[in-house]
């Protein structure tokens, strides 16, 4: 463990360029293909096509800060973090509080694990703080099979693209299905463990200096402030943001009594920025917080376009169309869950928005189980499970976690290599089993 550890720690050091560049070569991947085996169209076809969703994610990693920020939320992440003394538990109960936020909603698992990870690390400055990291990330693992996977949740409503093939599939059949339901409780027994295991492949003179992260501090900088005109009193006056926040509340309960537990990323952002308005008491502090927190977001506004530009390669060229139609081609009704999985994890690679991804690939491999006879929730959930699989060694989803934390994709990606490797297990068993 620790010679395979150490290895792809040491490659991804060495190797592995900034997110940016990453996204910069994965453009000239995917259009070098698109020349040599289709038909591609230009660049800029799709390259602003994920502006909603980069603002999206830029908003987690900003209103996550906001909230982070405020005195009642880092007392209670504290609190919680004294639950670790030592390395160990520092990275078992980060790994556990992160699956539990993503099988809740990926964005709130995003900005809970990395914050949570933040004061595990000043209460145990002696753990590897890159691992912490790692292990936050990790929760993502689960997101699809979880509350707020995009993939069963599209095919359990009414009116989805495919629902002339398939109808509707309800949650039962995928998200309760024997299938997930294993490989989810195998991952929150096991993953904590393997994380922990991580340690010992570690060289503790390499650790990283939390103490300069990009991050709230521990400690509160109370500035008193006399207002001496009328808009200086109105931005130091908690009535403002008493009113607004409230209006913010009451719209949430409705969303929830009228939607039901719909947790999509809009309403996790939402929450998190009346949240933290009101906790700020004055629009001043809230303002001094957001000026801090957006500097955090500056790589997801550059690298989204990139990747929207690659994604928009990937479905014009038919490149993503026919990686998985040479799955299909060998596949039966028992192997074509798990060559969908497989597929899947090398479409993520170029197209790695989940919904996105179902709507490139989705049509191709419900097709291919309505011929051959293969279970299509399960061919479904496989292709969800091959999304979140290979999210451990792409950026994309690394960069608001990253952001938060304050570190490099170099620094945390060696080990999510070995995460990779050792989450192949058990969604492989239960792939073939149930």
């Amino acid at each position: 463990m620790k010679a395979l550890t150490s290895f792809f720690d040491r490659m991804v050091q060495r190797y592995l360029p900034d997110a940016f560049l990453f996204a910069i070569i994965l453009t000239f991947v995917v259009y070098l293909l698109g020349v040599f085996f289709t038909d591609v169209e230009h660049w800029g076809t799709g390259f602003w096509d994920l502006l909603a969703f980069g603002m999206q994610m830029s908003l987690v990693v900003v209103t996550g800060y906001i909230l982070a920020s405020t005195p009642i939320v880092k007392k209670f992440l504290s609190k919680l973090s004294t639950l670790a003394n030592t390395p160990a538990q520092a990275v078992f109960l980060v790994t556990i509080v992160a699956l539990i936020a993503c099988f809740i909603n990926y964005g709130f698992g995003l900005a809970v694990g990395a914050l949570f990870a933040i004061h595990v690390a000043r209460r145990v400055p002696t753990v590897d703080y890159r691992i912490l990291i790692a292990s936050s990330y990790s929760g993502m693992l689960v997101w699809h099979g979880g509350f707020s996977g995009s993939v069963p949740l599209t095919i359990a409503t009414p009116g989805h693209f495919l629902e002339d093939s398939i109808s509707t599939i309800p949650v039962v059949q995928t998200l309760f299905s024997p299938f997930n339901m294993f490989v989810v409780v195998v991952l929150f027994i096991a993953l904590p463990l393997f994380n922990r295991y991580l340690l010992k492949g570690t060289n503790t003179d390499d650790l990283t200096d939390y103490s300069n992260i990009n991050a709230p501090k521990e400690e509160e900088t109370v500035q008193t402030v006399t207002p001496t005109t009328p808009s200086e009193k109105i931005e130091n006056s908690p009535v403002i943001s008493i009113m607004i926040s409230v209006m913010g509340l009451v719209f949430i309960i409705y969303h929830f009594v009228t939607n039901g537990f719909d947790l999509n990323i809009n309403i996790v952002n939402f929450i998190f920025l009346f949240l933290g308005i009101l906790l700020h008491r004055t629009p001043r502090k809230f303002l001094d917080t957001v000026t801090t927190g957006v500097k955090n977001a500056g790589a997801i506004i550059v690298q989204f376009p990139f990747y929207a530009g690659i994604m928009g390669m990937m479905a014009s060229s038919g490149l993503s169309e026919q990686i998985s139609n040479w799955f299909v081609s060998f596949a039966t009704d028992y192997t074509l869950p798990f060559f969908a999985f497989i597929s899947a994890g090398i479409v993520n690679f170029f197209v790695p928005s989940g919904g996105g991804q179902w709507a490139v690939q989705g049509p191709i491999m419900i097709q291919a189980a309505l011929e051959i006879g293969a279970d299509t929730a399960k061919t479904a959930m496989a292709v969800a499970w091959g999304d979140a699989w290979t999210n451990m060694i792409q950026p994309f989803w690394a960069l608001p976690a990253l952001a938060i934390a304050g570190l490099k994709v170099r620094d945390i990606m060696g080990f999510c290599v070995m995460i990779l490797f050792f989450s192949f297990i058990p969604i492989t068993i239960g792939l073939f089993l149930f």
